[in-house]
């Protein structure tokens, strides 16, 4: 994947937002909540006019008007170039194409299991597990209602997220019930270790 200039992702939401018109940072953020894009992308306030500001610096957008309304500060209002388009796709090719490794905080917890007691982590997943069957039977509802005023071309990324919450759990729910029926390969000894404090020998 080529390496950018910028990479921070809420810049390429900008961009992609400026794609629509030219926009004032405050406008940015605001279309941003109202497309439901922060459901996705991070974003702040404070540091979006740091973004806008790199952006120009780089030449990717550029001040077309700087608006006044009565005794409000000013507004500037910056529009996309064409060199801005050009990242813009070609930032996107790359996302869409090209896999990359991310590193999610519940991977990082998985990889150190062994710290815990099964029976623990048994308790601990269905607690996790709970709260992602609410989280799917709420988020199915709400895109439901969804459909029926915005075009599925802009609700995808929400029902990704939806996908990945879904298949989560059913691996969570596969994965406690190993523990449990002691199917899991090592979970005999992963349970000596916390009940002795004897390391196995096919963990060393």
């Amino acid at each position: 994947m080529k390496r950018r200039k910028l990479s921070n992702p809420l810049a390429l939401a900008v961009m992609v937002t400026l794609w629509q018109k030219p926009m004032h940072p405050y406008e940015i953020a605001q279309t941003l909540r109202s497309q439901g894009k922060d459901s996705s992308t991070k974003i702040n306030y404070g540091s979006l006019y740091t973004v806008v500001q790199n952006l120009e610096k780089h030449g990717f957008v550029e001040v077309t008007d700087v608006q006044r309304q009565g005794n409000r500060p000013e507004r500037t209002v910056y529009g996309l170039t064409e060199a801005g388009r050009e990242e813009s796709t070609e930032w996107m090719s790359d996302l869409l194409a090209v896999p990359a490794k991310e590193f999610p905080i519940f991977e990082s917890a998985l990889s150190f299991l062994g710290v815990m007691h099964p029976d623990e982590v048994v308790r601990l997943l269905e607690q996790r597990l709970k709260t992602l069957e609410v989280e799917v039977a709420s988020g199915r509802g709400a895109l439901e209602k969804l459909y029926e005023s915005v075009p599925r071309l802009f609700l995808v990324e929400i029902e990704y997220q939806l996908h990945m919450v879904e298949a989560q759990a059913e691996w969570v729910r596969g994965f406690v019930e190993e523990i449990r029926k002691g199917s899991l390969p090592g979970v005999d000894g992963w349970r000596r270790f916390h009940e002795t404090g004897e390391l196995p020998p096919e963990f060393t």
